[in-house]
């Protein structure tokens, strides 16, 4: 028997039974647009955070306190409060670190801001003026504060557009406002523009004011949660690096590099890391997603053995009118992997326009700058993979299918 003409008979059979065959495919088609939904977004994530990471540029260093994380367990020691204004000062000496360009201490947590009558939980940040330029980020309307406003514990704020429509209700322009942080009053001499997400940070629902504000009247504390270091050249960035580890180590008396209570990130190990965070992550869910293909590989195998009871007669037929055991096999074998087949192009097609739509609402909505990817090789695995269990969970039912006896096929009721 031909092999076209086993192909024209399995979809014949398939065709003739299309609520049992669209049921069959079902798993796959869940489990397969469940691999490419994941994959794409997870890709597209990656893409966006390594592209914001490095519009920051590669001459930027983060001073980070705490052990760097080697697991889960260690995440807790980046909140530790190891970096002090000694630490600031002796980084400042251009003797200790010669190729230091600027240097910004951060430090933030969430406040809620009042105007009148209405209040607004926002994250606020103590940064100086170079925060503008580190993130591409001036205000639309006013201004930034200044060194000198730093230096004077100012009470000024730059806040995000969100704030300014959620405290501003009435349409009210909030630039030379006063609001409360905290219950002081807060003169707000910037409104930034609207930009949505970039990376971790949302700045439209952030506000900013002169880190030495926030460290003595906003959270009472005398540590700092970052450094971010500019160098002067893209090219004595490693070398600042140890020069920012050397003179760290030597405020905080520490001998043994094994003891640091702080760590150091440049851009190109920020997004190695991000790089690796989000693969690990991808492939974590894909593996969780890759399940359903499995389940549904045990109902491709069930509903054939169900199609193989129903279809009795039409095997006894078969054989009787010549058909070998390796035809009988073959058929069903092929029926099933024409279904996962089908189901697997189903589910890439699905797959591939659930990312487009997420991606187009992600861009229009949040305003992110969130490219459209499709992964091919997760198209190609995961039809391939289709194809596979089709082949190994159909075995088991054209087995039994090419086994029965000719004579008592043609008896079955």
């Amino acid at each position: 028997m031909s092999l076209r003409y086993t192909l024209k008979t399995s979809i014949t059979g398939l065709k003739t039974h299309k609520s049992r065959s669209i049921l069959t495919i079902l798993g796959i088609v869940i489990g397969i647009t469940s691999i490419i939904l994941v994959m794409s977004l997870g890709q597209g994530a990656q893409n966006l955070i390594l592209g914001q990471i490095q519009n920051i540029g590669p001459k930027i260093i983060s001073v980070i306190p705490g052990r760097q994380p080697k697991g889960p367990t260690d995440i807790f020691s980046m909140f530790a409060d190891s970096l002090k204004q000694k630490d600031l000062e002796a980084l400042n000496n251009k003797g200790n670190v010669p190729h230091a360009d600027k240097i910004m201490p951060i430090v933030f947590g969430s406040q809620s801001l009042a105007y009148g009558s209405d209040t607004y939980r926002a994250n606020l940040f103590g940064v100086t003026d170079f925060f503008a330029e580190l993130y591409d980020m001036y205000p639309d309307r006013g201004r930034i504060f200044d060194d000198d406003e730093v230096k004077s514990y100012a009470n000024v704020v730059v806040i995000g557009s969100k704030i300014e429509e959620q405290l501003f209700t009435n349409g009210e322009d909030a630039l030379n406002q006063k609001i409360k942080i905290k219950g002081m009053n807060f003169k707000v001499v910037g409104i930034l523009p609207k930009k949505g997400q970039f990376s971790f940070l949302n700045f439209d629902e952030a506000a900013i004011i002169p880190y030495t504000t926030a460290q003595q009247y906003i959270f009472g504390i005398k540590y700092f949660n970052r450094l971010v270091i500019q160098t002067d050249s893209e090219k004595n960035v490693n070398a600042t690096a140890e020069d920012i580890k050397i003179t760290l180590r030597n405020s905080h008396n520490i001998t043994d590099p094994s003891k640091d209570d702080f760590f150091i990130e440049t851009q190109a190990e920020a997004m190695q890391t991000v790089g690796t965070i989000t693969s690990v992550l991808t492939l974590f869910l894909t593996a969780i997603a890759a399940i359903s293909l499995l389940v549904g590989g045990v109902g491709i195998m069930n509903i054939m053995l169900v199609s193989v009871t129903e279809r009795t007669r039409e095997i006894g037929l078969r054989k009787a009118l010549g058909a070998t055991e390796k035809n009988i096999l073959f058929q069903f074998l092929l029926e099933a992997v024409i279904l996962t087949a089908l189901g697997g192009i189903i589910g890439i097609i699905l797959g591939a326009l659930f990312s487009f739509l997420i991606s187009l609402i992600l861009t229009k909505v949040l305003s992110l700058s969130w490219a459209f990817t499709f992964p091919v090789e997760g198209a190609l695995l995961g039809l391939g993979v289709a194809a596979l269990i089709g082949l190994v969970f159909g075995i088991y039912p054209a087995r039994k299918a090419a086994a029965k006896d000719p004579i008592e096929a043609l008896r079955y009721e």
